[in-house]
C-alpha cells in the first residue's frame, strides 16, 4: 500500500510538472495534483514518530 501511494505521488508531481511547462496550462490540473500529492503526503507521514514521542510518553507518567 505504501509504495501504491509513492506511485500515485510521483505521478500527480509529474503531472503538475508538465503542466507547468506545457503551452496551454490548466489551473485546475495543477492544483488537483498538488492536493493528492499533500494528502499522499499527509498519509505517509502520520505513521512516522515524532521525535518527541518518548519526552511525552515519560511526561504522561
Amino acid at each position: 500500500m505504501k509504495t501504491f501511494k509513492i506511485l500515485i505521488m510521483v505521478f500527480t508531481i509529474s503531472v503538475a510538472l508538465y503542466e507547468q511547462v506545457s503551452e496551454d496550462k490548466n489551473i485546475y490540473v495543477t492544483v488537483i495534483a498538488i492536493v493528492v500529492f499533500m494528502f499522499g503526503m499527509m498519509q505517509l507521514s502520520a505513521k512516522t514518530p515524532s521525535k518527541n514521542q518518548e519526552k511525552e510518553e515519560e511526561d504522561a507518567e
